[in-house]
Parts: structure tokens; sequence; C-alpha cells
């Protein structure tokens, strides 16, 4: 009788131009989410309604696609399942749906960047609740976030932008902020593709307590909106914003992981509020005024200092 070697997959080989190639990928796919939203919005739809269509119908393709070709990614325990609703609540219906409530009523390009306050609250996070010391450097960091912060909603003239807009993109920001810390926790014990689905998964269901799927304006998907120099009919930007801005988004971002630390990967991630609000004075008019811009610039400059020394807030 004979006996079988098992078979031994070959080691997965990092390569950092891969790595980096997927993050800039997921950053572009993730940054077309803020203008494709908005300009369904203009037809009618609700923010509530875009941000329920996104994550189910996205939910239900990575389902698909993931029971179909990697079934083992989705088995989780049930010790995982508080870590799974958190993740769900917070970094996937929480982020989308308060995002596109604050894009709706402030320019895009300032919703995602509040949205990349995100590292700010996890160091503090870090500081006052793990009672972790932080650096110098990322004190510094705080401080150049919230002096560009300042600029952005420029607070000289008392404040420029909608109040419900700014707490939404502040709320969005803290669920970002949860995404990072539970998606951190999580990772260890679950497969990151079958976290994703799950989280979106559990998403949907959440956000269609908010915006059920009978009450999704269907007679709206074939009107044609203002989206750049085209009229593209509303189920066509819906079909972006599920397929390229959230499912390709998020396999990219994922994949990146695999080839990039965590630390690298957000850092280049800053390039999305960028590629953002390029996009929106592209595509739909948006354009910021210069305390604005420059503004931007000193936020993701903070934001950088602080992600730029994350890997001692996870020591």
């Amino acid at each position: 009788m004979t006996t079988e070697l098992p078979v031994v997959a070959p080691p997965r080989v990092a390569s950092r131009a891969r790595g980096t190639t997927l993050v800039l990928l997921a950053a572009l796919f993730f940054s077309t989410s803020g203008t494709l939203g908005k300009s369904a919005m203009s037809a009618g739809i609700t923010p509530e309604q875009v941000a329920a269509a996104r994550i189910t119908l996205a939910g239900l393709v990575l389902l698909a696609g993931v029971a179909l070709f990697a079934p083992r990614k989705l088995k989780v325990r049930r010790e995982h399942v508080p870590v799974l609703l958190g993740y769900g609540l917070l970094g996937v219906a929480g982020v989308q749906l308060l995002y596109f409530v604050a894009a709706g009523r402030i320019p895009v390009g300032i919703a995602i960047l509040l949205e990349f306050v995100s590292p700010v609250l996890i160091a503090l996070w870090v500081r006052f609740v793990r009672r972790h010391r932080l650096p110098r450097a990322v004190w510094g960091g705080i401080a150049l976030a919230m002096v560009g912060l300042s600029l952005v909603a420029q607070v000289w003239q008392g404040v420029t932008l909608d109040g419900v807009g700014l707490l939404a993109g502040f709320g969005a920001a803290l669920c970002s902020a949860g995404y990072f810390l539970l998606g951190e926790r999580a990772v260890a014990d679950i497969d990151p593709l079958g976290l994703v689905t799950w989280g979106m998964v559990l998403g949907a269901v959440a956000i269609c307590f908010v915006a059920p799927p009978w009450t999704w304006p269907l007679r709206l998907l074939d009107a044609d909106v203002e989206f750049g120099a085209w009229q593209p009919p509303v189920w066509l930007l819906m079909t972006l914003l599920v397929l390229v801005a959230t499912v390709l988004a998020y396999a990219c971002g994922i994949s990146s992981l695999r080839h990039l630390p965590a630390s690298v990967a957000s850092v280049l991630g800053l390039v999305e509020p960028v590629i953002t609000t390029v996009a929106a004075w592209l595509l739909i008019g948006e354009e910021l005024a210069w305390p604005q811009l420059l503004g931007s610039a000193i936020l993701l400059a903070g934001a950088y200092v602080v992600q730029r020394h994350s890997q001692i807030l996870t020591a």
C-alpha cells in the first residue's frame, strides 16, 4: 500500500509593488462613491435609500461570490458573533449611512475628509481608553488635523457648513474608527474576506430597518441625471456604486493587506479624499474655497503623521 504525501501549497510571496497598486486601486474605487451617490440623490433618492441599496446589493454579490468560490472563508465560530455584529453595524452600516447623509448636505470632498478624522479618534482612544502613551509626533499630527478642520469648516465665519451634514460627517468618522478597531481585533481570528462579507450582510440587515427595500423608489432608476458631461440613468450609477465603489473597492483593499502592513496601506489610502475632491469638482461641479483646500491639505498632513506612527498604537 502506498501513502500519498500531502500537497503543500507554495507560500504566498509578498510584493510591495502589487500591494501598493491594490491599495491605490481601492482608494480610487472608494473615491467614486460620493459622486455616484450624490448624483443618484439628485434624482430624488434619499441618502438612506442609496446607502441601503449599496450595502444590501453589495452584500448579496459578496455572499454569492464567496460562497461559490471560497466557502471556507465564511466559517466563523459562535464567539465571533459579537465582534461581527459590531463590525457590521459600525464599520459598514454606520459609516456608509452617515457618509451619504453628510454628502447629501455638504460638499462630497469635505464629507470624505471628515471621515478621515478617524485616525485622530483612534489615537485618542488608545491614549485615554487603552492608556498607552503617545509620542509627541502623534500629538503634533492631532493638532495639525484640528487646525485643518477649522479651516475646512471656516469657523471664523461662524461655520459655513450645514450643521446636520457636519454631525453626520463626524459620526462617519466615529464609525470608521470603530471599523478599524474592531477589524484589528477580528482579523486575528476571522478570514478578512469572510469578515467583509459577513460585515456587509449584517450591515445590510441593520440598514434595511432604516430604509426597507419596498420603500426604494424603483421608478426613478430610469431617470437621467447630470454626471459631468454625461447624463446616465440612475440604474447605471447605482450599479457602478455597488460593483466598483463597494465590491471591487473592498476586495482590493483586503487583498492589499497580504502584501503591505496595515500602517503603510492606511497612509497610502490618504489619496482617497484627494481623488474624491477632484472627482466632485470635475463631475458634479463642487468647488472648495481656497481656505478649505488649504485646510484639507493640513488635515491630511496631520492624519498622515498620526497614521505614520500607528505601529506604536497597536503595540
